[in-house]
């Protein structure tokens, strides 16, 4: 027994059951263990290396800034937090917008919330999110997601938030054939909740406008009509792009798939903000929302808000974006993912849906029948033959992330492509292979 499974609390799985190999170093779409096993990572990890590993811009702006300065708090100003502010503005067009700096993505979307209820001067304001969600496991932000793992735990109304059925089209909650009419269903559903809260007022609506753990991508006409309406009912619209940012959907924020018709009022950031080379989290305000909090005291901030040398590994990732031409490439490779996993699917009867292709994220639903869908395992449990599945592709070295019965790909945008094309040639002849019985 390693010390650390003996001493370390482990997240999100069962103490006993924890036995993995020790990390100890990586290099692009690779992470390498003590044993000297390089692994092919396939899912960024947590979906956020999205620079691969070890980038060395990003470990050398660490470097320099940690020479210079270490910390200091945000009651004085950084030269960095300030660079990389600027810098998140012009990129989302947020012109005369503000960013607030957290320590990740959970405490990025509890500020969102605050910040939305002080702008509106209602600090009980209610707030639409959806089922089938993840915004964060503290107990604010498990109120906010529509996580059947964590929903025993918090009573979401006593935080304010009101649930909307996902626009989850292969499987619609509103019973509809066509993926559109799901999402326009879904929209309709939040434009009802936020109508039937008129005595208590809703301030905001929280979603995320494409990739996420759920493994649900919202339909193309999704984002656009939910900010039609929240826009018609004065509500604001926060997008969590913790996942979805900084390329993973194709673009730098997958809201601006939409132009200026997906626009949302506050964003969140985490993940690939610094490619995970180090914790941050952001929001980033627009002027509107700025504006109403200018003269206001704002009671909140964390000790590391805004760490000078988490902010300088900000820049260099934001820099390595631009310089490696890594937005377009997510796209481009990501639809040659997608159009590769649909051809897959073609020839495995296991797949039941893919979903994604706007940049290096795909979703690959499996089932037990087609024609029925039904699962291998209920939601959100992992069958014995995708667990299965799992470990022979780790054997070959390839790490993939499952979730239920899905599939997440969402390799760093670095990968080799190369790389990709053998990791789906791996999963094409481990699917083939599997007992699915």
């Amino acid at each position: 027994m390693t010390t650390e499974r003996r001493d370390v609390l482990h997240s999100w799985c069962v103490q006993a059951d924890w036995d993995a190999p020790t990390i100890v170093g990586g290099e692009g779409a690779y992470f390498i263990d003590s044993a000297g096993r390089r692994y092919l990572d396939m899912s960024s990890l947590a979906e956020c290396m999205n620079l691969g590993h070890q980038h060395p811009r990003i470990v050398r702006a660490i470097r320099d800034q940690a020479e210079k300065l270490c910390f200091v708090t945000a009651a004085w100003g950084a030269e960095p937090r300030a660079a990389l502010a600027r810098r998140l503005l012009e990129l989302s067009g947020f012109a005369g917008g503000r960013v607030f700096f957290s320590l990740g993505g959970a405490d990025a979307n509890e500020h969102a919330v605050k910040f939305a209820r002080q702008a509106r001067g209602l600090p009980q304001g209610r707030v639409v999110a959806r089922d089938r969600s993840y915004h964060g496991a503290s107990y604010a932000t498990m109120a906010l997601s529509g996580d059947t793992r964590t929903q025993t735990q918090v009573d979401a109304a006593s935080f304010g938030v009101v649930r909307v059925p996902p626009p989850y089209a292969y499987r619609c909650p509103f019973g509809t054939e066509h993926a559109a009419d799901c999402a326009e269903a879904a929209v309709q559903a939040v434009a009802a909740a936020i109508d039937g809260e008129a005595n208590e007022a809703v301030v905001a609506v929280l979603m995320e406008p494409n990739a996420g753990t759920n493994g649900i991508v919202a339909p193309a006409n999704f984002w656009p009509r939910l900010r039609e309406e929240t826009r018609t009912r004065s509500v604001y619209l926060i997008a969590d792009e913790v996942m979805s940012g900084f390329g993973r959907c194709g673009e730098w924020f997958a809201w601006q798939r939409y132009g200026e018709a997906g626009r949302p009022d506050l964003m969140t950031l985490a993940k690939g903000l610094t490619g995970a080379h180090m914790p941050l989290g952001a929001v980033v305000l627009s002027a509107e929302v700025a504006g109403r909090l200018e003269h206001e005291m704002l009671y909140t901030g964390l000790t590391y808000c805004g760490h000078p040398l988490a902010c300088a590994a900000g820049i260099a990732a934001l820099a390595a974006y631009e310089e490696g031409g890594l937005i377009e490439r997510s796209k481009r490779l990501g639809a040659a993912l997608y159009e590769r996993l649909l051809e897959l699917k073609t020839r495995h009867a296991v797949i039941g849906d893919v979903r994604g292709g706007d940049g290096l994220f795909a979703v690959i639903e499996l089932v037990r029948d087609r024609a029925t869908r039904a699962v291998h395992a209920p939601w959100p449990m992992t069958s014995l033959p995708l667990r299965t599945l799992v470990a022979r592709a780790l054997e070959a070295g390839v790490s993939l992330a499952v979730r239920g019965n899905l599939i997440l790909l969402a390799p760093p945008l670095v990968i080799a492509e190369r790389d990709l094309t053998d990791a789906v040639d791996l999963l094409d002849r481990l699917l083939a292979e599997s007992d699915w019985s």
